[in-house]
């Protein structure tokens, strides 16, 4: 009985915990499908001086070409790139996005990661919170 009521209790703390683990896994996928735009984005503006309009600006397939098991599509927009989720994702994440933002370092570009305020910081990676 006692190891019933252990399994339990144990189960009631893991399982939440996993959950997050899982969705911060898939939001790393989308992170991972961005970076050939964020090299892309990059060069663009180093070579032009400029922020490309759009992927295929930028030399990239269209935004709905980059895709993943949980990631629908990256879009270049500027000096942003959006990642949205959906497909086979965690339904806390699934139609939500993730932004990347490129900001000029006179001479080089760093990019800020944030959500686009409707995915919870608990299911970002460290870079994005």
């Amino acid at each position: 009985m006692i190891v019933v009521a252990i399994v339990g209790i144990l189960a009631a703390v893991a399982m939440p915990m996993y959950q997050r683990y899982v969705i911060r896994a898939q939001v790393s996928e989308g992170l991972n499908l961005s970076s050939a735009a964020k090299s892309a984005v990059g060069e663009f503006f180093m070579g032009a001086g400029d922020w490309p309009s759009d992927n295929v600006e930028a030399g990239l397939p269209d935004a709905t070409e980059i895709f993943g098991s949980y990631t629908t599509q990256v879009e270049v927009a500027d000096n942003v790139i959006e990642i949205q989720f959906g497909n086979d994702a965690h339904s806390d994440i699934s139609g939500k996005i993730v932004r990347l933002t490129g900001v000029d370092n006179s001479g080089s570009v760093s990019w800020i990661c944030a959500s686009a305020g409707d995915i919870e910081n608990r299911h970002l990676p460290g870079a994005c919170r």
